[in-house]
């Protein structure tokens, strides 16, 4: 078991120590669970009264916690705690697991598909014609590499991930497992003897450094691309459809979906089970709160809630304005009583 001082975590994390730096911890906890010999963290001022009960000796805290620790704690302030606390769990997280370069028996490997060097192909994956494998890439039990894809380097592709005809994904990319990549798009024209399928001839283009969250669908493009730009993180169970563009940076949260041709630009943020209408355009840093749906195209830096998505103004005026009418009620009751009593 790994034990580790109050001062060693200090030092790690860049954070001022407050108390007994020679505290020594051999693990991780929440304030609610943690043992007396776990550290745990506080990122925010409002759970300060979890900081009574909790059993935990060595608390990381916010800045605006630099106090005397309680009850003979011992403190480490941090300007990020999250971040903080994220070096100190893999001080104490088991190593990975490790991937030994080759291909399982089970495999199916095409003898026209390109294989980089230190690759690993898990059992009963499948790699089709011409695909490209790149460099140091996993590719996990399962998983299938459709024809003439392109895999870049040091990409982990977790199992069962299927990566469809000619799609791209960059270098340093993580699918995590279920992930559905180059799916045909939403395509049909309803006619007078059915419903008719348009077809999806596109590809789509994932940039370096993406994380892909579980059983999440990005569609391929019905011409072009589908775009995902460099440094995109997406959620599990997210919904991305043809011919949508992501900005790098940009943070999909899960069940966030996004109609066709979409544009979004660098660093939106879309909370849980946002949604956004096709063919329209989110600025730079636009943020979309939680459940709320985007109709029209918003400028850079928007803030938009609700459904339709509105601005915080917009929305707080709309959802104060019942209680402002039954002030306003009752003071005209009260003005019209005292008006009565003057008459008489």
């Amino acid at each position: 078991m790994k034990s580790v001082s109050a001062k060693q975590l200090a030092e790690l994390v860049g954070g001022k120590l407050l108390g007994d730096e020679t505290k020594m911890v051999t693990g991780v906890s929440s304030l609610k669970d943690a043992t007396p010999d776990q550290v745990s963290f506080v990122g925010n001022k409002k759970y300060q009264s979890q900081l009574e009960t909790t059993k935990a000796q060595v608390v990381l805290v916010c800045e605006e916690l630099e106090d005397e620790p309680l009850n003979g704690r011992t403190f480490i302030v941090c300007e990020s705690v999250d971040l903080a606390f994220s070096k100190v769990i893999m001080v104490f997280a088991p190593p990975a697991p490790t991937y030994p370069s080759g291909v399982h028996p089970s495999a199916v490997v095409s003898s026209s598909a390109v294989i980089g060097s230190n690759v690993h192909i898990g059992p009963c994956a499948v790699i089709a014609d011409q695909a490209v494998i790149g460099d140091n890439t996993v590719i996990g039990a399962g998983s299938y590499i459709g024809h003439e894809s392109k895999i870049g380097a040091n990409c982990f592709i977790s199992p069962n991930v299927t990566v469809m005809y000619r799609c791209c994904i960059g270098n340093r990319a993580i699918l995590h497992p279920g992930v559905v990549v180059g799916g045909d798009g939403f395509g049909f024209v309803p006619g007078p003897r059915g419903i008719i399928k348009i077809p999806q001839t596109g590809i789509v283009q994932i940039d370096d450094d993406v994380e892909i969250g579980a059983n999440t669908t990005i569609d391929r493009a019905r011409f072009g691309k589908t775009w995902i730009k460099t440094g995109v993180k997406i959620d599990n169970q997210v919904m991305i459809a043809h011919n949508v563009v992501i900005g790098e940076c940009s943070l999909l949260v899960a069940q966030s979906g996004i109609a066709g041709s979409a544009e979004l630009g660098r660093g939106v943020i879309l909370a849980a089970k946002s949604g956004v209408n096709g063919h329209i355009t989110l600025g730079d840093g636009v943020q979309v709160a939680g459940t709320s749906g985007v109709v029209k195209s918003l400028p850079a830096g928007a803030i938009a809630l609700g459904t339709p998505a509105e601005s915080q103004r917009e929305f707080m005026t709309r959802w104060t304005l019942p209680k402002r009418v039954e002030k306003l009620s009752k003071k005209i009751e009260e003005l019209e009583s005292k008006l009565k009593e003057l008459k008489g």
